[in-house]
């Protein structure tokens, strides 16, 4: 991770600790008051004019409970623009490991596609396992501020939107208020996939 910290561009490594720290509902104050560092420097550190060493980021890492090297996508292209803004399929990275809720709970697994979690929204892939995202009931629904959209590529998913029971299928698409409760599940033999444009950025379940 050493060579990681000291190869990437400071901007970078600071606009996606600040994106995982938001997702996360938490302020510079709350981060600093866990890690050897004060606010004003974790600040900098965000905007990019401060460099982090490879110790206060495992801190920040450990804070935000998120793998150090999540923070180091591999990139790949012929000019700059390619390497910072296109997600070769390889090079995903995974968004579950991150949640504050087990893979089984919710019945998917994400990665994601966006090239970053800076910006307004972001754009994953959901896979959901077949069989999975039964819990015993009654099923809570999730209900927060933003909004969903998405489509499904294979499979078959059950959302529950609501009072409604809403069952979809390889090419159906959907988008709606997240302020709506709402849960999915995958109650068929064969995985389904889905890919979702979601706003805001959340990581927290």
């Amino acid at each position: 991770m050493n060579d990681n910290v000291s190869q990437t561009d400071p901007q970078q490594l600071g606009s996606e600790i600040r994106e995982v720290r938001k997702a996360r509902g938490l302020t510079l104050k709350d981060l600093s008051e866990t890690v050897s560092c004060s606010t004003a420097y974790l600040s900098r550190i965000e905007l990019g004019s401060a460099k982090v060493s490879a110790e206060l980021l495992q801190q920040i890492s450990k804070a935000l409970s998120v793998d150090p090297n999540w923070f180091f996508p591999k990139q790949a292209g012929d000019g700059p623009l390619e390497r910072k803004h296109v997600v070769r399929a390889e090079n995903r990275r995974t968004l579950s490991g991150m949640y504050t809720r087990t893979t089984e709970e919710l019945g998917f697994e994400d990665e994601l596609l966006s090239s970053t979690l800076s910006g307004q929204c972001y754009l994953i892939l959901s896979r959901f396992r077949p069989g999975a995202g039964t819990p015993p009931e009654p099923l809570e629904g999730y209900s927060f501020e933003g909004e969903q959209h998405a489509i499904v590529l294979s499979g078959e998913v059950e959302l529950r939107l609501g009072d409604e029971i809403i069952v979809l299928r390889k090419g159906d698409s959907f988008s709606y208020p997240s302020m709506i409760a709402h849960r999915f599940r995958n109650r068929t033999d064969k995985e389904a996939t889905m890919v979702w444009a979601m706003s805001p950025i959340r990581i927290t379940w």
